[in-house]
């Protein structure tokens, strides 16, 4: 019996002797983009895959795991300027935004939702978030210019924004097309950019005239507003080029991919998410999908 139990303990001790180290090994976690890709004339660029995109997180290289079309519903609020110095716009306003509306609506794609909101005076609600592109088609026969008024675009983000965290908007996109009038809003960019940031809206801006308005807050939000949310800052001189570009923001919507990569699971988050396209001659811009800006907030 001492013998055998003598062999026992000589066992387990090889056994313990030549066991491998534990090591803890950092399970992958899965967190995705939607990513518009266009090529040198801005055409939307269709059939990338996964070798197309370059993801980094704190400009560390992630693998990409998959690339698909985007096809989740977005919640697109839309942002019009109808203060005084938007009245030259107006009549381009009824040209341009109808197609824009029918592109987002078309019911054979996603169900997308579309909110009116103007900004003279104080932000506005013509038209609640709806799909029925017959009552945005009248909220848009319901924007006209209000003589003696100012611009509340500040305002009228922050407003927005906070709408979005509350329903919890899953593809929030926010447009805003404003002109060069003066912006009313008493708001520090911070106030702004903040609640912007935690909505996870992509952020795309037309500013109509020539560069004027001498708001530092507002300069300050609508070029990292749109650069940190991956949108688009357009400023054109002449209201009737409205049209193409409007349309040209609904066929990057509407052609988004949703790229999924990997990323360590960490207990710190990045601070900064970028996203690139591999091709040369292509230019990519991301915005977070829900469960990372989820992730995020907390």
């Amino acid at each position: 019996m001492a013998n055998r139990g003598l062999l026992t303990a000589v066992l387990v001790i090889a056994a313990m002797a030549s066991a491998k180290p534990a090591v803890l090994v950092a399970q992958a976690v899965q967190r995705s983009l939607y990513v518009s890709v266009v090529d040198q004339s801005g055409a939307p660029v269709a059939d990338l895959g996964p070798s197309d995109f370059i993801v980094r997180e704190d400009r560390v290289p992630r693998e990409v795991l998959r690339v698909e079309h985007a096809d989740e519903p977005m919640q697109v609020a839309l942002l019009v300027d109808n203060s005084q110095a938007a009245e030259p716009y107006i009549r381009d306003y009824r040209e341009a935004l109808p197609a824009f509306i029918a592109a987002l609506t078309d019911p054979a794609g996603p169900r997308n939702e579309i909110t009116l909101v103007t900004l003279a005076e104080r932000p506005t609600i013509i038209t609640p978030y709806t799909s029925d592109a017959t009552q945005l088609q009248k909220g848009v026969q319901r924007i006209f210019s209000l003589s003696g008024s100012g611009t509340y675009l500040l305002d009228a983000i922050i407003e927005v924004s906070q709408g979005i965290i509350k329903r919890h908007s899953p593809r929030p996109v926010i447009l805003a097309i404003v002109s060069e009038g003066p912006e009313l809003s008493d708001r520090p960019f911070a106030a702004v950019l903040d609640p912007l940031h935690d909505s996870g809206a992509a952020f795309h801006v037309v500013v109509l005239g020539r560069p004027e308005n001498r708001s530092h807050d507002r300069a300050v939000v609508l070029d990292g507003g749109t650069r940190a949310s991956g949108g688009r800052y357009e400023n054109l001189l002449m209201g009737t080029a409205l049209t193409g570009t409007l349309k040209q923001i609904a066929r990057d919507l509407t052609s988004q991919y949703r790229v999924t990569y990997a990323r360590p699971q960490t207990l710190i988050p990045p601070d900064r998410v970028t996203v690139g396209a591999a091709r040369p001659g292509l230019t990519a811009r991301g915005t977070p999908a829900p469960e990372e800006r989820e992730r995020g907030r907390r």
